[in-house]
């Protein structure tokens, strides 16, 4: 069995706690119920270093949570530890009629857990998301379900509903292949997504 990484494993333990305290949509509880249970069995690690993109310069303002929430700093100060192993990556297929012109080199994406992920697997997706200020992230969807927890001031959507915003400590849940996007306010957008690519039988 693959060791994991001591600073990983404290990051998703950290990551439970604050998914469990913020997921409040019962098919979200559940699908966090069944990643962070397929999570305390480790795949197979990820060897190299990190990599950085431009927008990265807005990670030390998103990354500075003004929030009491014990659960919530715990995520942000261990997500802090194995950031510089990521690979950040821009989304480079995209529907720009729904981006704004701003949109490719004002955000990132990273993989913590899935493919191209500090561990990588297939079943589940762990991953990141950085915007910077006044960038609207494209619709987009895909057949896994998905929550998220929002870590930032943020304004989100599904399907062709109002834009709502979950505020730090916020969460949601996207249905199978639900339409979704994402827009950065005044400041930068910061959150974690968690997909369950493969449901357990």
């Amino acid at each position: 069995m693959s060791q994991r990484n001591e600073d990983l494993q404290h990051f998703i333990d950290a990551a439970f706690v604050a998914f469990d305290k913020c997921v409040k949509d019962p098919q979200g509880r559940r699908s966090i119920a069944e990643i962070f249970s397929a999570l305390e069995r480790p795949g197979m690690q990820r060897e190299g270093n990190g990599s950085r993109l431009p927008i990265c310069a807005f990670l030390a303002d998103a990354l500075s949570v003004h929030t009491s929430d014990p659960a919530l700093r715990r995520i942000m100060e261990l997500f802090r530890r194995v950031e510089p192993l990521l690979e950040w990556r821009q989304r480079t297929k995209y529907d720009a009629a729904t981006a704004s012109e701003n949109f490719l080199d004002g955000h990132a994406n990273a993989m913590i857990i899935g493919p191209g992920g500090l561990e990588i697997r297939n079943d589940l997706w762990f991953g990141v998301t950085l915007l910077a200020p006044r960038v609207r992230y494209p619709d987009h969807n895909h057949p896994p379900e998905e929550t998220y927890l929002v870590l930032s001031d943020g304004e989100f959507r599904q399907e062709d509903g109002d834009w709502f915003s979950p505020g730090i400590g916020g969460s949601f849940y996207n249905i199978p292949g639900i339409k979704h996007a994402m827009r950065s306010v005044d400041t930068p957008l910061f959150a974690f997504w968690v997909l369950l690519a493969e449901r357990p039988h």
